[in-house]
């Protein structure tokens, strides 16, 4: 163990200046394991094989930063071309993306999602997965350079109503409730609804928030359905708990 934290320590050394992220340990505890087998074989420490690999390490980091730094940059652009607040209003370090273009936060958000409505991990997926930029369309709440999701929202079609949309799957983690993200991520949401998409009317039903919509300015109306008329009542619309609210943008 002794030799493996050594090992470890060096190469992860020459990666440091790269102010690398969580994920590059795995590339560093593989990367010490083949130097302790080098070492097992010639008995002495392989300096150029150490340097060697630490350097492509650090070069590896700085390659997956400097492109998802770009990533962000496009992103931001974008939605300011678009009416769009930029992300980072003030340094804020949190930020608000459409999932499907960032589809390495996909796990994560399933992951996030099934915490409060657990599901098949594949339906998840594939519901992710449909993500569009138009409808249906998932946005999601980051932080940490965009490597954690805090939040989660869907918007979803209505056939009836070609102006509107139905917000679905509203979820915040645990451990950040209570802080206003819920209301950060919906007022991007509607943003984004009467920006992008060019939407008049936000539709939701809630079983027992209705009254964070309503501060938020949403209103009581009739059971709406996503799926459009039907020669029969669905029995879920008009359930004794769940309450239909909309919001005119």
């Amino acid at each position: 163990m002794c030799k493996f934290n050594e090992a470890y320590a060096v190469v992860a050394a020459a990666a440091a200046a790269t102010n690398t992220n969580t994920y590059i340990h795995k590339e560093l505890s593989s990367t010490s394991i083949c130097i302790l087998n080098i070492c097992s074989v010639s008995g002495t420490w392989p300096i150029f094989w150490i340097v060697s690999i630490g350097n492509y390490i650090s070069s590896l980091c700085t390659f997956r930063r400097g492109a998802r730094e770009n990533i962000q940059q496009q992103t931001e652009q974008r939605l300011l071309t678009m009416g769009l607040p930029p992300f980072n209003v003030s340094g804020s370090p949190f930020n608000v993306v459409p999932i499907h273009n960032f589809p390495e936060l996909m796990k994560d958000t399933c992951a996030l999602i099934n915490s409060e409505w657990p599901r098949s991990e594949t339906a998840r997926m594939r519901s992710l997965e449909a993500s569009c930029d138009s409808l249906p369309c998932s946005l999601v709440l980051t932080t940490e350079g965009m490597c954690r999701v805090i939040a989660h929202l869907k918007l979803s079609p209505i056939t009836a109503k070609k102006k509107a949309c139905f917000v679905e799957s509203v979820v915040v983690d645990k451990s950040y409730r209570g802080q206003g993200f819920g209301k950060l991520i919906m007022k991007f949401a509607e943003d984004y609804c009467r920006v992008v998409l060019d939407l008049n009317t936000i539709y939701l039903s809630t079983i027992d928030q209705d009254g964070f919509y309503e501060r938020i300015g949403y209103e009581y109306c009739q059971p709406i359905s996503m799926y459009g008329p039907r020669h029969c009542e669905l029995p879920s619309l008009h359930s004794r708990n769940k309450k239909y609210m909309k919001k005119v943008l």
